[in-house]
């Protein structure tokens, strides 16, 4: 099914606890025109809102681009300057989740292309995947990129920024802004298999380890250290914090009850 009447970006709501979103764009290089961005920020609403789905995974139609970025002409058009705050439908941004999610990278990812895989918790690329931050070669800004010095050396996102050049998916791998890598046509699959091993751990859990990493690139050594006992607090006294150790004492899988 799609999440928008346009079927600019399809919405699979699986069995699993998995929703799988779709860029569905193809012959646009799925780049981020009107009908995406309408599209995934339905998208990313109905997941937020669906307590039967733990994790979301971001792709793109065809092997050619994951996604080129946003629509220049489109910004011609409009003659548009700073882009509204709310123009991108951004995870944990612009848009509000709890859950986590993996970006399935099976092709170029352009400047807002890069920006919105970078949004994901995760991030799963096919080999055949590039990575850049061109705005420097239109003119335009990457204001988004400032959390990247959480996720790569400073003068290599120096260098991305400066001169706009891509990256290969090895390389974007190397320096800590891919997970895993994947062969070409293997990035959602690959990034599904991520996306079961998150789910083998309880839920309050998972919650709690993904704040974990948040608030701590937030703060101080201390205060993070402060911040994340609070947060575990539900974990701890949780119905599945006894079942957990249970199940490993009797040798069995445990069964989850995310409370």
């Amino acid at each position: 099914m799609t999440a928008s009447d346009s079927g600019a970006v399809l919405y699979d709501a699986r069995a699993d606890g998995i929703a799988i979103i779709t860029i569905n764009r193809p012959e646009q290089r799925n780049c981020l025109s009107r009908d995406v961005r309408e599209g995934l920020r339905e998208a990313w609403a109905r997941f937020e809102a669906d307590d039967a789905l733990r994790i979301a995974i971001l792709t793109g139609s065809g092997d050619k681009a994951f996604c080129a970025g946003g629509d220049l002409k489109e910004m011609v058009e409009t003659g548009m300057t700073v882009p509204p705050r709310d123009m991108f439908a951004l995870p944990y941004d612009s848009i509000e989740l709890s859950k986590p999610t993996i970006a399935a990278v099976n092709g170029h990812a352009m400047a807002g292309g890069w920006m919105i895989a970078q949004a994901c918790d995760l991030c799963v690329a096919s080999t055949n995947a590039k990575f850049a931050i061109t705005e420097v070669k239109v003119g335009r800004g990457s204001p988004w990129a400032a959390p990247l010095i959480h996720m790569i050396p400073q003068r290599i996102f120096m260098e991305i920024v400066l001169t706009g050049k891509p990256i290969t998916a090895e390389r974007a791998y190397e320096i800590g802004l891919v997970n895993r890598l994947a062969q070409p046509g293997g990035a959602l699959d690959a990034a599904i298999e991520l996306a079961w091993e998150v789910l083998e751990g309880a839920p309050l859990s998972v919650k709690a380890a993904r704040e974990t990493v948040m608030l701590s690139t937030e703060m101080g050594r201390g205060a993070a250290l402060q911040a994340a006992r609070a947060t575990h607090e539900l974990a701890y006294h949780s119905e599945d914090a006894q079942e957990g150790p249970r199940a490993f004492a009797e040798k069995r899988k445990p069964v989850w009850k995310g409370r």
